[in-house]
């Protein structure tokens, strides 16, 4: 199967997960696993701090840099960084650069 970006409309989610700003994101869901093909936070956009309760997730950082916060630790993420958080886990990722921050994330359930 191929999931082409360009055929996937754009959401703007405003305050995603609880987080600053909003997040824009080309969204693909089966009605179980859901990935972002390339998602988008603005300096000063976050994603709030979530638990993976059901699912496990993996992030692929394609632009820019910023931060993720996981188990109450922070830790810088740039470009060509791979993030995971496993079934269970808690994070939020957070644009405080000065420039976007363009990823594309894997949210599969277990």
């Amino acid at each position: 199967m191929i999931i082409r970006k360009d055929e996937i409309e754009i959401s703007h989610l405003e305050n995603f997960k609880g987080g600053e700003k909003h997040l824009e994101a080309r969204m693909y869901f089966d009605g179980t696993n859901r990935i972002l093909t390339r998602a988008t936070l603005i300096p000063g956009a976050s994603i709030g701090m979530h638990t993976h309760d059901d699912s496990c997730e993996v992030i692929f950082i394609l632009e820019g840099r910023g931060s993720i916060l996981e188990e109450g630790t922070k830790k810088a993420v740039q470009t060509g960084d791979c993030l995971y958080c496993p079934k269970g886990g808690t994070h939020s990722l957070i644009n405080d650069s000065d420039a976007d921050l363009v990823f594309c994330a894997v949210v599969p359930r277990q």
